[in-house]
């Protein structure tokens, strides 16, 4: 008797038949596989995130960063919010910043529609050539200085992630240069689908910040990176 004459429960319980072999097939195939628990402590270059050829000394970041927040009486405050961010640049001559200086435009999507929103102003990066003259003896300068020899280079900031912290999910008008001064393993950074660790050994990242992204701290430690700007990168 053709299947299409059965009854239609008899069709089902045939169906769901098919399915439970099938998922029990497909358990085994997934349980057998032994997965890398190795390189998840290491950067893994994907779309969107490489590696460039510059290197600093990893100590002498972190004295800087040291520094930096013990004259502008920050420390308490680096590790303790979601979102700390310290400039390392300015426009030139300017003594204030914005709280949108420090943050800016950017894109996400509606909780409800999935449509993309707009998030506060737009930035002019590459108005943000000067820097900041407080730090000028740090090693800080020096790490600004090779990469103006390289790239224009916009706001670059001094950002934080207490852990256990998150980003949203969004993305910026431009690609941005991140290297790690703190970090621990569970310091993850993802653009689009790519997600890996950013190693704190003074590597210098180019993460493709236009497209969607966000960094997240879920380790036990605090994870805290000079993060650069490209405005030649520009696109909305």
């Amino acid at each position: 008797m053709d299947i299409s004459e059965n009854d239609p429960s008899e069709i089902a319980e045939i169906s769901s038949d098919i399915s439970v072999k099938k998922d029990r097939e497909l358990m085994q195939h997934w349980l057998a596989q032994q997965l890398d628990t190795n390189t998840v402590a290491q950067f893994v270059p994907g779309p969107g995130i490489s590696k460039l050829t510059l290197k600093f000394d990893i100590s002498k970041l972190q004295q800087a960063l040291a520094i930096c927040l013990e004259r502008q009486n920050y420390q308490g405050n680096m590790q303790a919010q979601g979102f700390s961010a310290l400039a390392l640049t300015r426009k030139p001559g300017q003594t204030e910043m914005s709280e949108n200086d420090l943050s800016g435009r950017y894109w996400l999507r509606n909780t409800q529609t999935y449509e993309e929103e707009a998030r506060e102003e737009f930035v002019d990066e590459a108005a943000f050539s000067e820097f900041n003259p407080e730090f000028e003896d740090t090693y800080f300068a020096n790490v600004h200085h090779e990469l103006t020899k390289r790239f224009r280079i916009g706001r670059m900031r001094v950002l934080s992630k207490p852990i256990y912290n998150c980003n949203s999910w969004h993305r910026d008008p431009e690609p941005r240069i991140h290297i790690p001064i703190t970090s621990n393993p569970g310091s993850l950074f993802i653009v689009n689908h790519h997600v890996t660790h950013l190693p704190a050994d003074g590597s210098v990242y180019f993460t493709d910040t236009r497209g969607y992204h966000t960094a997240l701290n879920g380790g036990e430690a605090g994870r805290v990176h000079i993060v650069a700007a490209l405005p030649d990168g520009l696109t909305v």
